[in-house]
C-alpha cells in the first residue's frame, strides 16, 4: 500500500488530464505530474535517502508541495510538513525531534534552516537539477509504514509528533468520498489555507478522483484572488477554517458577489458560531460541510453533511446547526467519563474515536501514546455529548487549547516565553471569545515589586521565541492571580473576568 499508486493509478488511465496549476495557468497535467514525481523519487534515493527517512517541508503553499509530497512517498520516505508560520526557532526543534535528513524550502521562510543532509530551496537551481533521468519504480510501503508526521503543540509547552501511516491517510482519503463530498474529474480544490494542514491532506481525495489542484500564485489565502480563480477555473472547493470562511463572506458581500464558481466549502479547526453559518449559507449558498477532526484522527471524526444543514425542517435543526455532526464512516465515536466508561445520550464527558484513521502514535513518546490511546480508542480531550440520533455537539475542551484563526495554540508554551520576560513574576495564559478570530490569545501578567513591563516589551520578547499568531493580543496587569489551595491558577476564574469585563 503506497499512497503514490493513487497518482500512478490516474497517470496510467488518463495522462493528458489537467493536475496541478498555479493560479489559473496549467502547470503539470496527471502524465507529467506522475513522470516529475518519480524522477524526483529517484533523485532522492539516488542522493541517499532510505526508505522511512524523514523530509521536512518548510514551505508556503507552493507547486512542488504537492510533487515532493508524492515523491516522497514514491520513494518510501515520511514527510514532515511545517506551519509556514512558525518561527524559525521552533521549526528547527520539529525538524531536529523528528530526524529529519533533508529540508525543502521557500526562502521566505525556510532560510537558516539545519539538517544534516540537503535544505533545498524549491525555486533555487538544486531543485530544478533534483530530479533524475530515470525514474524510479515505486517503493513497496507496508499499510502500517509512516507516511506523514504531523506536529501537533502538546500540553507542556512542545509539540508532540503525530505518526500517521499510509492506512491512516488512504481511510482518510475514501471517507471523504463517503461522508464529506462527490468528487468529479472536472473538480478543482484551491491550496489558500496552509498545505502542511488540512488543505494538504484533502489533497488526497482529489488525487485519488484525478481532480485538479490550484495552487494561488500568492501562495496563501486572498479573497480577492480566490473569487478571481472561482470565475475562472470553476468548481473550486476548499478546506478552512471558520475564520476563512468567515473573510470570503465578507468579502462576497461588500462585492455583491455569490458562491459561483466554488462547489463545495468544507469547514473545520474550531467551531463555527450559528449566525455566522447561516449568513453564509445566505450569501453564498448551499455549499458548506463541516468536518470535526483532530490531527491525532485526521479530518476524520464527524462530519456535518450538506444535507443535514439545508434540513430545516426537522424538529431539532437548530440543535443539528450547532453540532459537528454524526461519526464518519471509518470510525466509531463515544462520549464518555474519566474511566472511558460510555454516558447516556445528553451527557457530557470526553469524546473518544476508534478507526484506521486514528494514529499509529506519538513520535518518541510511548508514554503520551499510552495516554492518549487505551484500548483500540483515542480519548480526543474535547468534551462533549452525543444525542439519540447519534449528532455530536462539542460542550468544551479538557485541555486548555486555544484555537484562533484555525491554529492551536497551547497556553503553557505562551506563558513559558512570557516567563523569560525582564520585570514579569507570574503569567497565565487563557483564551477569550472573538467574532473574527474564534478566540485571542489574553495574558494576565503579574509584575515582579517594583517593576512595570508593557505590552510593547513583551510582544518583542514573544517575537523572538515563538511564531507571530500566538503572541498575545491582549495583556491583563494585575497584582495577583486566583490559585485554588493546592496553589494551581484558576484559568476559570480568569476567564469570567474576562467574560463579565472585570479584568
Amino acid at each position: 500500500m503506497n499512497l503514490a499508486n493513487s497518482l500512478a493509478r490516474i497517470a496510467r488511465q488518463d495522462p493528458r488530464r489537467p493536475a496541478v496549476f498555479a493560479g489559473d495557468r496549467l502547470h503539470l497535467d496527471y502524465g507529467a505530474l506522475a513522470g516529475r514525481v518519480a524522477r524526483l523519487a529517484a533523485g532522492l534515493r539516488e542522493r541517499g535517502l532510505d526508505p522511512g527517512d524523514r523530509v521536512a517541508l518548510f514551505m508556503h503553499n507552493h507547486t512542488a508541495y504537492l510533487e515532493l509530497l508524492y515523491a516522497c512517498w514514491w520513494a518510501g520516505l515520511a514527510v514532515v510538513p511545517m506551519n509556514a508560520k512558525l518561527h524559525l526557532r521552533e521549526a528547527q526543534w520539529i525538524a531536529d525531534h523528528a530526524g529529519a535528513r533533508w529540508a525543502f524550502v521557500t526562502a521566505d521562510v525556510g532560510t537558516g534552516l539545519q539538517v544534516p543532509g540537503a535544505c533545498i530551496d524549491v525555486d533555487g537551481s538544486d531543485y530544478a537539477a533534483l530530479p533524475a533521468p530515470v525514474p524510479l519504480p515505486m517503493a513497496s510501503c507496508a499499510p502500517t509504514d509512516l507516511a506523514w508526521l504531523f506536529y501537533t503543540s502538546g500540553t507542556t509547552g512542545k509539540p508532540k509528533g503525530v505518526m500517521l501511516t499510509h492506512r491512516n491517510l488512504l481511510a482518510m482519503a475514501m471517507a471523504y468520498f463517503t461522508d464529506v463530498d462527490a468528487i468529479e474529474p472536472e473538480d478543482a480544490i484551491v491550496y489558500g489555507p496552509p498545505m502542511s494542514h488540512g488543505a494538504g491532506l484533502y489533497a488526497l481525495p482529489h488525487m485519488v478522483a484525478g481532480a485538479r489542484h490550484v495552487v494561488p500564485a500568492s501562495g496563501g489565502f486572498d479573497p480577492e484572488e480566490i473569487f478571481g480563480l472561482a470565475r475562472r477555473i470553476g468548481r473550486l472547493t476548499m478546506f478552512a477554517a471558520p475564520t476563512v470562511v468567515k473573510r470570503l463572506v465578507d468579502h462576497a458581500e461588500a462585492n455583491g458577489l455569490s458562491g459561483e464558481g466554488f462547489k463545495t466549502i468544507v469547514y473545520g479547526g474550531a467551531p463555527m458560531y450559528v449566525q455566522d453559518l447561516h449568513r453564509a449559507l445566505r450569501v453564498m449558498g448551499p455549499r458548506f460541510v463541516q468536518i470535526y477532526g483532530q490531527g491525532e484522527s485526521p479530518m476524520v471524526i464527524t462530519a456535518l453533511s450538506r444535507r443535514h444543514l439545508l434540513d430545516s425542517a426537522h424538529p431539532r435543526h437548530a440543535e443539528r446547526v450547532a453540532s459537528v455532526g454524526v461519526a464518519q464512516t471509518p470510525v466509531e465515536v463515544r462520549v464518555a467519563d474519566a474511566d472511558g466508561v460510555s454516558l447516556p445520550a445528553g451527557e457530557v464527558g470526553e469524546v473518544l474515536v476508534r478507526g484506521d484513521t486514528v494514529m499509529a502514535g506519538y513520535w518518541r513518546d510511548p508514554k503520551a501514546t499510552e495516554a492518549a490511546i487505551r484500548d483500540g480508542w483515542l480519548f480526543t480531550g474535547d468534551m462533549g455529548s452525543l444525542d439519540e440520533d447519534g449528532f455530536l455537539t462539542l460542550r468544551d475542551r479538557s485541555k486548555d487549547m486555544i484555537i484562533s484563526g484555525g491554529s492551536n495554540i497551547y497556553p503553557r508554551e505562551v506563558e513559558e516565553v512570557l516567563l523569560t520576560a525582564p520585570g514579569v513574576a507570574e503569567v497565565s495564559v487563557v483564551g477569550a471569545p472573538d467574532p473574527e478570530w474564534g478566540e485571542i490569545v489574553v495574558a494576565f501578567v503579574v509584575p515582579q515589586p517594583g517593576q512595570a513591563p508593557d505590552s510593547a516589551a513583551l510582544d518583542a520578547v514573544c517575537l523572538q521565541q515563538i511564531a507571530r499568531f500566538k503572541r498575545p493580543k491582549r495583556y491583563v496587569f494585575c497584582d495577583a492571580l486566583p490559585k485554588n489551595n493546592y496553589g494551581k491558577v484558576l484559568k476559570t476564574e480568569l476567564r469570567e473576568r474576562l467574560k463579565n469585563g472585570t479584568a
